[in-house]
């Protein structure tokens, strides 16, 4: 290696910090639909109008007509993998956002907004004539219609089912919890008794785990 040669790049890799296993869980009911979000912005006022369509989301004045404060936000949709739009959609969720968008905008706020689109015509159907979305973040709206900070959550929106909140990780109750939803089906559609399984919350990592009731062996090649 002559002087003039540079010498190879060093970049320090840091192990990752480890959790603790035996801290608190959230153990929620795992619908069989798509995964998918509600994803709200804000975007330079005076630009558009009100409900004006703009790409694959539409422009949402909060403040009703008024141009005093005015603060606009732009509502889109998106399945797993990508933006989505009525014209270009997924079951329908992305026309189902256009239409809830006021609502969606003025009740969930900025931010992206992840859950599942299920029901009627997807996957397990769960015995509904209708396709409801379900957000994902107990943590913000579990077992009430309002969050901290008093928004409301919209009336159009349900959230997937906590089963338990756990003080420390423990496999008996994770089975347990998983148990009793097999024989009492489904408390995101009661009466509905082929249910899919659980997601489990680690607090302390914060990483989510599904277990399945058929095949959480076999993994995704065997649609776990």
């Amino acid at each position: 290696m002559s002087g003039m040669d540079s010498p190879p790049r060093v970049e320090f890799i840091s192990f990752p910090k480890i959790s603790r296993l035996f801290r608190p869980i959230v153990i929620t009911e795992k619908l069989d639909g798509l995964n998918v979000a509600v994803v709200v912005s804000t975007i330079p006022p005076y630009s558009y109008s009100d409900e004006e369509v703009v790409g694959p989301g539409i422009v949402i004045n909060t403040n009703g007509h008024k141009m005093d404060g005015f603060q606009p936000l732009y509502v889109y949709a998106q399945s797993r993998k990508n933006v989505i739009s009525p014209e270009k959609d997924n079951f329908g969720f992305a026309a189902w956002v256009r239409e809830h968008a006021r609502e969606l905008a003025i009740g969930l706020g900025e931010g992206v907004h992840f859950g599942e689109w299920w029901g009627s015509g997807i996957r397990r159907k769960y015995g509904l004539d209708e396709k409801r979305f379900s957000l994902f973040n107990v943590k913000k709206w579990g077992g009430n219609d309002y969050n901290d900070d008093g928004t409301k959550r919209p009336d159009c929106c349900h959230v997937v089912p906590v089963l338990a909140r756990l003080e420390e990780f423990d496999t008996y109750e994770v089975q347990r919890i998983l148990n009793l939803l097999e024989d009492h089906g489904s408390f995101a559609a009661p009466g509905f008794m082929d249910p899919e399984g659980i997601v489990t919350y680690h607090a302390a990592s914060n990483r989510l785990f599904k277990t399945t009731i058929l095949d959480d062996t076999k993994g995704k090649d065997h649609n776990a």
